[in-house]
């Protein structure tokens, strides 16, 4: 029998095993994950439910459901049943339990966040080949676009601009949207124009004197702006309406884009380490701007509270379903968070399979090459940093919305290597892999090793080797010995594993000038560099 045809027989005689199979792992993992968080029925349990309750033995459980995504992906199983296990778990058995214990609902949430900035670093990194340390600033950036707006922030804001308006009128702020249209249509027309032929110093030069326009014109319409409606402060003391939360939305995406761009121009001509180190530079610039500007970010103290949207029938709809008052910015933000990320999900895949990402996987294996085969590579790498930021953008803001509070603290560097741990673990330039790095990272970090360490706390163990202390410690031993047992992640890319093992294929007798393993033919090959034995012969052909 040939392998073709017995690889393609096995999975058919499988299927009704292992869709039974999946489907009695999804029942058993969702009753016992609905009992060991429903309060009132453990209490009743005695032994067992004090079993149910230990830290340790609910991280494994909660592990332990969570694989049925996993399951319902991998398994060869009816389509039907795939698609109950996974709809069934993330709409149906999750919420459920969440309204029992709601830090399982922002358990669910901080995975689906970090899931989505895991996708958005996999573009720079896992195919654009980009090594980016200051992914968080993009992350910090979409967050302070919601933050300042949905809080009392923007009131002070408007109190300091009404106190001290300077010059600034109506004239200034028609000055600036004049300003802002002029320059933008020139730097249209100046790129449609050096697309035709090759840039001129002059037309280099034209087109960043019209950047700095468009900066000073954005500027002046932006305080002016903010100076006439200096007199509603009274009236937003809490913030703007949180209707605007949909429009924020695309803002956050639109602001977190453009810095995107703004950090990739500089630095696109490096590559490496050097531009590793530049952009985890620039990563830092952002949070200690957010540190100093005491004005829009209240500095180290942080901004609280911000508010989140309000839905009206989602709330009744919820509170029908029997979730408390509390519960429903959390359950809205939780359904909010799965649709962002099946979109962004989707539009990865539709980016990989297109001609921009083919171009971001020719400069990641070879620049050079990519070059040469005419892909634009400041062009190319910019969209990739700007994809990827706005990713990041739209997550910052939910994450601002689900924590109420935001500082400069929740955006430093240990932040952009969590989420670049979950694109290595998962698989880079896997996306099924990242978000399967991003849950166990996110597991880990703030289930499992927590777990560790209250669950020992009362076992006499010393304070300096306690689990709890060592949290760090534990969870790089886990990524090291990770990387040496399979290093090409979780859920490798078919494409990064035949890179990594491509040397393992290989049967290669050339050392020994004979390359008979090349061909079935019998002749004698000459391995290159290896002089023939005549004259006549050419090197490396057949004799």
């Amino acid at each position: 029998m040939s392998l073709p045809s017995m690889f393609s027989k096995t999975p058919r005689s499988a299927k009704p095993d292992r869709t039974l199979l999946l489907l009695a792992f999804f029942l058993i993992t969702s009753g016992v994950l609905l009992v060991s968080h429903n309060g009132p029925l453990l209490e009743g349990m005695g032994t067992a439910g004090q079993f149910l309750k230990n830290p340790i033995t609910e991280a494994f459980f909660v592990s332990l459901f969570l694989a049925n995504v996993l399951f319902a992906y991998l398994w060869n199983a009816a389509p039907w049943a795939r698609a109950l296990v996974g709809a069934g778990s993330l709409l149906l058995v999750l919420p459920w339990a969440g309204r029992e214990d709601t830090s399982l609902l922002d358990l669910s949430i901080q995975i689906m966040i970090f899931a989505a900035l895991a996708l958005g670093l996999n573009i720079v990194v896992g195919l654009a080949g980009l090594l980016d340390l200051g992914y968080v600033a993009f992350f910090a950036v979409g967050a302070y676009t919601w933050g300042i707006f949905a809080s009392p922030r923007f009131s002070e804001v408007l109190k300091y601009y009404g106190e001290n308006p300077g010059a600034t009128n109506a004239g200034t702020l028609a000055i600036g949207l004049f300003l802002t249209v002029v320059t933008a249509a020139s730097m249209v027309y100046i790129n449609r124009l050096t697309a035709r032929t090759a840039p001129t110093a002059t037309s280099t030069w034209s087109f960043r004197l019209a950047a700095f326009g468009l900066v000073a014109g954005l500027t002046l319409a932006a305080r002016a702006t903010v100076v006439l409606m200096s007199g509603q402060a009274a009236g937003l003391a809490n913030g703007i309406d949180p209707g605007f939360f949909w429009l924020f939305l695309a803002l956050s995406i639109l602001a977190a884009a453009i810095v995107g761009v703004l950090i990739g121009l500089p630095v696109l001509r490096l590559k490496g380490d050097y531009l590793a180190i530049i952009t985890l530079g620039l990563g830092e610039v952002i949070r200690v701007l957010a540190n100093n500007l005491d004005l829009y970010t209240a500095g180290s103290q942080g901004i609280t509270p911000i508010r989140s949207a309000s839905v009206p029938w989602f709330n009744s709809l919820a509170g029908a379903l029997g979730f408390t008052e509390d519960q429903h910015y959390l359950l809205f933000l939780y359904v909010l968070v799965l649709i962002v990320v099946g979109v962004i999900l989707l539009v990865n895949v539709r980016l990989d399979r297109s001609r921009i990402g083919r171009a971001w996987i020719a400069i990641r294996d070879d620049e050079v090459a990519a070059q040469a085969m005419g892909v634009p590579l400041v062009q190319t790498k910019l969209i990739a940093f700007a994809t990827g930021a706005s990713f990041a953008g739209v997550m910052g803001m939910i994450f601002a919305a689900k924590q109420t509070f935001i500082s400069p603290e929740s955006f430093n560097l240990f932040q952009s290597i969590g989420v670049l741990s979950m694109v290595i673990l998962g698989g880079m330039g896997s996306f099924p892999g990242v978000i399967l790095g991003a849950a166990v990272v996110t597991l880990l970090n703030l289930r499992i090793l927590p777990g560790l360490g209250e669950a020992t706390a009362n076992l006499g163990i010393p304070q300096q080797v306690n689990p709890g202390q060592l949290q760090r410690l534990i969870f790089g031993i886990i990524l090291v010995t990770m990387m040496l047992l399979r290093p090409e992640g979780l859920l490798p890319n078919k494409r990064r594993t035949l890179e990594l093992h491509h040397d393992d294929n290989q049967e290669d007798d050339s050392v020994d000038g004979n390359a008979g393993a090349l061909g079935n033919t019998g002749a004698e090959v000459y391995s290159p560099g290896v002089a023939p034995t005549k004259h006549e012969d050419p090197a490396g052909g057949r004799k």
